[in-house]
């Protein structure tokens, strides 16, 4: 089990950690917002919406890793989820994202993979990681790629998202440091 109290990242303009139950109410608009889940499984419903809420706090009790809840330090605002994760059965080790739509262009997503990168390579011990996107999702390939991954073979996800086909976006650690020098 993660001690999760010990977990707390910190950029520029973010706090990156464990999402907790006070976040309900903006995890509850992003997980219902159309424009902010079009390319990650589909709005939800509220009751979803906190069936979700509570997977995610449960993911750190259960593995190493689970994305971050990613917090603006000048509202305090529980604004979106990205970091590193490996749900049992997914395909790969993948450092994933999602803002909620008004933190959208305000270059957030590129700060908090960043520091979720360091992470997983530095803290984890990981040695590639990869961002898992549909062919569709033209602004996570362009975040992707400012990152210095690659795209290259598609995986389907397990479970009841066995229907959904996505191209593995890539980098080793090694591509990483050189990415920052």
């Amino acid at each position: 089990m993660t001690d999760t109290s010990s977990i707390h990242l910190e950029t520029d303009r973010l706090i990156l950690r464990p999402t907790q139950a006070e976040d309900w109410p903006f995890v509850r608009d992003f997980l219902m917002c159309e424009d902010t889940m079009r390319h990650l499984g589909g709005h939800q419903q509220e009751s979803d919406a906190w069936r979700t809420l509570a997977q995610w706090i449960g993911l750190w009790s259960l593995t190493d890793a689970a994305m971050f809840g990613v917090v603006e330090k000048a509202s305090g605002e529980w604004i979106g989820r990205i970091g590193p994760w490996h749900p049992l059965h997914w395909p790969t080790r993948e450092v994933g994202w999602g803002l909620r739509k008004a933190y959208w262009g305000k270059g957030y997503a590129l700060e908090a993979a960043a520091a979720s990168l360091d992470y997983a390579f530095d803290e984890l011990g990981w040695d590639s990681v990869t961002h898992l996107i549909a062919d569709e999702n033209v602004m996570s390939q362009k975040l992707a790629e400012r990152l210095g991954s690659k795209p290259g073979e598609y995986v389907h996800l397990p479970g009841s998202l066995s229907d959904v086909r996505l191209c593995v976006w890539s980098q080793t650690k090694e591509d990483w440091i050189r990415s920052k020098n």
